[in-house]
C-alpha cells in the first residue's frame, strides 16, 4: 500500500476539475497538487455515502484491490469510473480510506 493523496471536499466546483459520471464527483488532479490533494466536489444526486462527501479521505494505491476490501467495512463497494482505474472505499479507525488500483 502506497500513500496517493488526500481527498478534500469543496462545496463548489473549481476551475480544472474533471467529471466522473458514473459517480456524480467532480474532482482535481492530485498529482498536480504539491501536497497531493484531490478536492472534490460531489452532486447532490451522487450516490456515495455522507461519510465519504462530508470528510476528508486519505487514498491509498493497492496492487489488489479484492485482496484489500476483504474483512473491511465497505463505504463504497469496487467500482471503475475510469479505463484502468478500480477504486473502493473503505472505513477503518473513524477515517474513510479510498483504496486504488490502477492498472
Amino acid at each position: 500500500m502506497t500513500f496517493h493523496h488526500v481527498g478534500y471536499p469543496v462545496f463548489e466546483k473549481m476551475e480544472g476539475m474533471m467529471f466522473a459520471d458514473s459517480l456524480k464527483v467532480w474532482f482535481t488532479d492530485a498529482s498536480a497538487n504539491p501536497y497531493k490533494i484531490e478536492f472534490v466536489y460531489f452532486e447532490p444526486d451522487c450516490p456515495m455515502a455522507a461519510a465519504i462527501q462530508d470528510t476528508v479521505h486519505v487514498a491509498y494505491t493497492v496492487d489488489n484491490i479484492e485482496e484489500a476490501v476483504k474483512g473491511k467495512s465497505i463505504l463504497w463497494p469496487i467500482c471503475e469510473p475510469g479505463p484502468g482505474l478500480k477504486i473502493a472505499f473503505i472505513y477503518d479507525e473513524g477515517t474513510a480510506i479510498e483504496l486504488m488500483q490502477v492498472g
